[in-house]
Parts: structure tokens; sequence; C-alpha cells
């Protein structure tokens, strides 16, 4: 009887772990901002612009995320000064974000996320969009350079999912 009792436990104890750790992947990156949610962001400037909480955009770029682990369009070129606003739309059946950044940055970013899958964070550079959902970030580009874009999500970045935004 004992060790039915024993083994009960353990099979409930078996089952709440695994659960807990799919929960855990799932919300990898907290709760998520759909679409027309704003997000409340203090000021920030980082080596690829700045955002400031009352930015007004000059120029409007729409983005598609797809599972094929692309963007569209991958290139992009903006003007130093420029304030852009990102619509980003996901296409696909996969979470998917944007996340901008410089090229190192990006890629120490995507190898922590594979080391750490539930790491979560949410900063005004990042969208985190779901499947048939779209987002919006506003960001101003400050400085001339060659920036990137990708999706931090483990494997993503690392199957080719990123581009590239040129500023002039």
């Amino acid at each position: 009887m004992t060790k039915v009792f024993i083994k009960s436990i353990a099979k409930t104890l078996f089952v709440l772990t695994i659960g807990i750790t799919i929960s855990s992947l799932v919300f990898a990156h907290g709760e998520n901002k759909h679409e027309n949610e704003a997000a409340d962001f203090d000021a920030v400037t980082t080596e690829f612009g700045s955002y400031q909480p009352d930015l007004e955009p000059t120029k409007t770029i729409e983005i598609s995320m797809a599972d094929t682990m692309r963007f569209s369009p991958a290139m992009l070129t903006v003007k130093s000064g420029d304030v852009v606003k990102f619509l980003v739309s996901n296409e696909g059946a996969l979470q998917h974000e944007f996340v901008l950044g410089t090229p190192g940055s990006l890629a120490e970013h995507a190898e922590l996320m594979i080391k750490f899958p539930s790491m979560e964070h949410e900063e005004p550079y990042m969208a985190h969009v779901d499947p048939g959902k779209e987002m919006e970030i506003v960001w101003q580009f400050s400085k001339a350079g060659a920036f990137e874009f990708g999706c931090l999500l483990p494997g993503h970045f690392q199957a080719g999912m990123k581009g590239i935004i040129t500023v002039e």
C-alpha cells in the first residue's frame, strides 16, 4: 500500500514539474502587449538610437515576420534623426519578436536566450508578437551606421531571422 502511495505522489510531482517547465517556456518573454496596447517605457538611449515617451514618428515602416524565419523587408534605410514607427506583424503560427540592436548585442542576446529560454525582458526597442497579431515600436535613429533587427527567440536568430538597418 505504501509503495502505491509513493508512486502516486511521484507521478503527481512529475506531472506538476512538466507543467511548470512548459509554462515557463511558453511565457518566456512575460506578458505580451498586443494590438493597440500602449506600453509604458522610460526614456532610453543606446548606441543604435533612443526612445522618449513623447516621440512623434516622421516615417512609418511595415515589417512582417514569418515561420520561414524571415522578415520582410529584411533591409531598411533611414536617415539620422528619423523617428520611425515600426508596424510589426506576425504572419506565422509561431510567436516571433522584433528587436533592434547592434550586430554584436543581438548575437550576444540570442546566445543568452538559448541558454536561458525563460529570461523575461521588455524594452522599448522590442516587440514580442503572437501569431496573427501586430505591434508597433517608435524609435529615433540618432547616428549614422549599420544596425540590425532580429528575432531572438531560441533558434530563430540562428536560422537567419534578422535584418539590416542602414542609417545615413
